[in-house]
């Protein structure tokens, strides 16, 4: 999907899913790609740099592009690679062969990847309206928007109080092993995009896997936040 705003409307999930379908018609079923490679042959397809685009090189991928190649494959990358990011959130304990199990247990993959984007995109809108409650000095420095990087799209880039380069990523449900290496990619294309900088990360979800602990226990730059939703009830007039 492309860069988008902190609250998703209806109809740009609805954009950001026939993105998805659109790549789908193009290179078969993504959950066959997802089990294969967890999509990378795709999204490596899909890649065109601005130096590709100053070169003139053609259109790489099997998808027909009207305007700018760059852009236009950018926001089909996007979509791809928020769909593994969905499928990585469905995947039991490092079980990668019970996946398709997994596709007839949770139903509907269209209304799975609708309700998957709004809740995250609502997670998201929900911290950048108060990143301080996070950290203390934390400040969003995106723009309001997610950074795209080599690996991906950041959910949110921040500034801590001391100045340094803080990478946000959120997860709806339980963090595995594969998380935390995401959320590291992230903070090294940052680190390699702004030499010099110092650069740390957040990984926040419901839950953390032993692997996930494990792995980010050696990483000081890496802290692990577990999040949880607290409701509120008022009482209302009745008719009687």
């Amino acid at each position: 999907m492309e860069s988008l705003e902190p609250k998703l409307a209806p109809g740009t999930v609805n954009t950001q899913i026939k993105r998805a379908e659109k790549v789908e018609q193009c290179y078969g079923d993504l959950d066959e790609h997802f089990d294969k490679d967890r999509l990378q042959a795709v999204v490596a397809d899909l890649k065109y740099s601005a130096q590709d685009g100053r070169a003139k090189k053609p259109n790489p991928s099997k998808i027909r592009i009207n305007g700018d190649t760059r852009s236009g494959l950018q926001s089909y990358r996007h979509s791809t690679e928020r769909y593994c990011k969905f499928r990585r959130e469905l995947m039991t304990d490092g079980d990668a062969e019970s996946s398709a199990e997994e596709r007839n247990e949770v139903g509907d993959p269209t209304e799975t990847r609708s309700q998957l984007i709004g809740l995250e995109r609502d997670l998201q809108a929900a911290l950048r309206g108060e990143l301080g409650q996070l950290e203390d000095g934390l400040e969003v420095d995106d723009g309001g928007a997610e950074r795209s990087v080599a690996s991906g799209f950041i959910d949110i880039t921040a500034r801590d109080a001391r100045g340094l380069i803080v990478v946000i990523e959120l997860k709806t449900g339980t963090a595995r092993r594969n998380d935390v290496a995401q959320v590291l990619s992230y903070m090294g294309d940052v680190a390699e995009e702004e030499p010099g900088e110092d650069v740390r990360g957040i990984l926040i979800a419901g839950d953390f896997d032993k692997k996930a602990k494990a792995a980010a226990r050696v990483v000081p730059s890496l802290s692990l936040r577990a999040y949880s939703v607290r409701f509120k009830f008022r009482t209302v007039g009745t008719s009687t």
